[in-house]
Parts: C-alpha cells; structure tokens; sequence
C-alpha cells in the first residue's frame, strides 16, 4: 500500500497504556497500542523472577523501564500506516526526551524507510506528544552487581561469554524468545537453568494479518529494542553491568555515502544515547556496553577460531536460525565463512557449514557487495568492506587450493589494492564504554590470536 495514502487515512497512532501483572515466579506486560481507524495491538513481555525476589512491578525504575520498553516497542506497529501522529497518554515525556525518541526512530527505520522507497525528512515524519503524568512508585535501594550477557548464538556472544568467564557465579546470560541456536549455545558455555533468563515476546497477530494485507511492512531497529528489554531484566536480576558483543565494525553503514546502517541500534552512537537515556530518565546504576567495541569483526573471529569446543554448535544464520542450521545462501552464512577463512582450514569450514560455500558461484552477487566492488553492503549484520577484502586475501595467502569465489576476486582491483595488506591484530579503537577491568581481559585475549 501507498506510504502517503495509509498516512493520510490514520493520521494517529495511540499508545493508550501498559499493564503489569507480576505473581511469585514471574511478571508479564502487556501493551495497548492503536492505530485509529485500523486496529487496536497488545504485545506482552514475559520473563520470569529469581527465587525469593520481593515484588518488583510497584518500583519505580522498573515502571518507567516498562514504559520505556513500550515506546520502542510500538514503533513495530506504528510502520504498519506511518501515522503522522504518535499520542502516548500513559506517562509523561520531557521535549528532551521526545528529541531522542524521534532520532532513535528516524535512524532506527533508516532502512524500513529506504526499501520502501520512502523520503522524508527527520523533522516531519512524526509529531510525537505525551498527554500523561509522570510515573510514579517506590524508591528503588537494590545494589546492583554483576553481569547480565545477552547470546544471540553467534560467535560475537561467544567471545563475550568466553572473556567474562572468570566471573561466571556472578554472570547470568539472556535470550529474547526460545530461539534453540541461542538456547544451545548458552548452554554449551554453561549457562543453564537458572544461570540462562529467556523473555518471550509476543507480537499481535493482527500486525501480521495487516502485514499479509499489504501495510507497511520492514525492518525495525531490534537491537534497540533488546536494550530495553535486557535493562529491564537487569533490574529484576539486579545486574550492574549489561555486556553486549557488538563491535566496532558495526558503525560503516550499509548504503555507501548516507547514515543508512541496517545495524544503526548496535552502532556506538546509539550506546551513548541509551547511556545517556537510561543514566538520566531510569537509573544510573546499570551500565549498557559493549565489551566487543573496541575490536573488530576479523579480530573476533581470530579470537573465536581458538574456541575450538563451540565451532560445531554456534550460529549465526537467520534464514536457518530456528532449524540450528546455516542456509549456506544468504549473505550473513557467506559473511561469517570468508572472515573464519582467514583463520580456519578449508575442512573446517566446510565440516562447519556443511556445504562448501567459497566455491560457490552463485553466490557471486552477495561476495561483490560484501568486498565493495558494488557499493551497497547487503542488509544484514556483516562487518566493514576493509574486513572483508583482508580475510580474503590473508586465506588466499594460506591455503593452498584458492576457492572459486577468491579467482574470481583475484580478477578485481580490489585484489591488487589489498594483495600485501595484513590484519592489523593489535586495532584497538578508544571510542567505547568498557569498563577498565574487562578491557584488560580483552586486550589479554588479542594477544592469543594467531593467524
């Protein structure tokens, strides 16, 4: 359907209110959300609660996290018709607030915008105002400690949880849905039962039934949405230390020359705003990072080549998440092949991939978006141009037999350019959140690497 039509036609997107229902083992939220003239929404959260925790849902920080997790929440429902208004009536927001939910969506949607084909200008795509009172309830006296690890199941959560295993008692790992790759994977690094929290979120089954109808349909920025839900358990858990694995490469945007990046939530820019956000409206005393930012994508895999014991059970594919499986097709499966070649054999790879994907040519359109002989990187989570031009010509200096896809690279002027460049395994990029203690334990680990 038509971006302006369906804008026109429900100018006002409601978010009426939120619920919390909490009992001894567990708290769900439930969302009102409404588009007028379509249809009403009510997504839940679920997560359970340590043993013995005292009643959580009257704090206040956790009200306002819930609140929080509402705003991000809605704008999933909110691109279904792009209504030009957006009424919260349930809480109150500061103009300073309503600025960094309105950037957090433009850039957030970046990608939603550009594949449909949709150009507006930050300052007019939305009118956001809050017609609610500030949110109430106890002082919250918790002394937060530890780390809460989110594991998505690919090798970047992997790294994270093998560099932080020092701190394991005090460690708790996270999983949004029961996604097997991600279940299996905290549990091959020993984060089972109550060591392992899985929330589960619910979309409305009417998003989806809109979304077959031919309304607005794309991608949202999910990795803000994980922030706030992991900020919320981090609360419940009473966690210090929220330790995300994105990494410095996640910064290069997707489409050459524009702030366009299908990763723009994992970016450093948005860590210091949920920072900065999180610090000013909910709580100072949890810290949302990164320990993987300093680093790069060809520094993490050199790093998780040696985790030899999780090579057979990581994943990273999305097309084969749910069967724990790689497709072998898409570009993420591709990705995360070349940067591994520049560490691993020919063998492994193919005992991890099961398919020999660097001999195949068709995929041949995605490797040139990858390497930048064609501008635009594929809309996935891969890393920079640079990296990926280095992994290829590190392999093709080590193996022996040259796979199909790195002839027909050798052909390019991208070839000539990086043939004698190497991997600069020392980067370190300052720009980051790491607390001084895990930084160390990181650049220990940068040091083992061997290429």
């Amino acid at each position: 359907m038509d971006f302006s039509t369906l804008r026109n036609k429900h100018k006002n997107f409601y978010f009426h209110d939120f619920e919390i229902y909490e009992d001894e083992t567990s708290i769900q939220l439930i969302y009102d959300f409404e588009i007028e003239g379509l249809s009403h929404f009510n997504p839940t959260i679920h997560l359970t609660k340590p043993v013995g925790r005292e009643e959580i849902g009257l704090l206040k920080v956790f009200r306002e996290a819930a609140f929080s997790l509402g705003m991000i929440e809605l704008i999933s429902y909110w691109k279904l018709t792009c209504a030009p208004n957006v009424i919260v009536e349930c809480a109150y927001l500061s103009p300073e607030q309503i600025a960094w939910w309105k950037k957090l969506y433009y850039y957030g949607l970046g990608e939603f915008f550009y594949r449909n084909g949709i150009t507006i200008k930050e300052e007019e795509f939305m009118v956001l105002c809050a017609m609610g009172e500030k949110i109430e309830g106890r002082v919250d006296t918790t002394n937060y400690h530890g780390n809460l690890i989110p594991v998505g199941g690919g090798k970047d959560s992997f790294v994270t949880l093998d560099v932080l295993k020092d701190f394991y008692e005090e460690n708790h790992a996270v999983v949004i849905n029961h996604v097997p790759s991600a279940i299996h994977s905290a549990e091959k690094a020993g984060y089972k039962e109550d060591k392992l929290i899985v929330v589960e979120r619910s979309l409305d089954s009417r998003m989806l039934e809109f979304n077959k109808e031919g309304y607005l349909n794309g991608h949202t920025p999910f990795s803000a949405l994980a922030a706030f839900i992991t900020f919320l358990v981090a609360i419940v858990y009473e966690k210090q230390y929220i330790c995300l694995s994105n990494e410095d490469s996640a910064n290069e945007s997707t489409v050459k020359d524009t702030k366009i990046n299908h990763q723009y939530s994992k970016t450093f820019e948005f860590e210091k705003d949920f920072n900065h956000y999180t610090e000013e409206y909910l709580t100072p005393q949890i810290h949302y990072f990164s320990l993987l930012r300093p680093i790069s994508e060809i520094q993490i895999a050199g790093i998780f080549s040696s985790l030899k014991e999780y090579l057979p059970v990581f994943r990273s594919c999305n097309v084969g998440q749910k069967e724990e499986k790689w497709c072998g097709k898409c570009a993420k499966c591709l990705f995360v092949c070349i940067i591994l070649s520049a560490y691993l054999t020919s063998e492994e790879l193919i005992q991890i991939f099961h398919k020999d994907i660097l001999n195949d040519l068709e995929l041949l359109p995605l490797f040139e978006q990858l390497t930048g002989i064609l501008d635009d990187k594929p809309f996935e989570c891969v890393g920079t141009r640079e990296e990926v031009n280095l992994a290829i010509v590190t392999c093709m200096r080590k193996w022996k037999e040259i796979p199909a896809l790195y002839q027909k690279y050798k052909e390019s002027e991208y070839y000539n350019y990086y043939k004698d460049k190497t991997i600069d395994i020392t980067y370190w990029n300052d720009e980051n959140l790491v607390p001084m203690e895990y930084a160390v334990l990181l650049k220990k680990r940068l040091e083992e690497i061997q290429l």
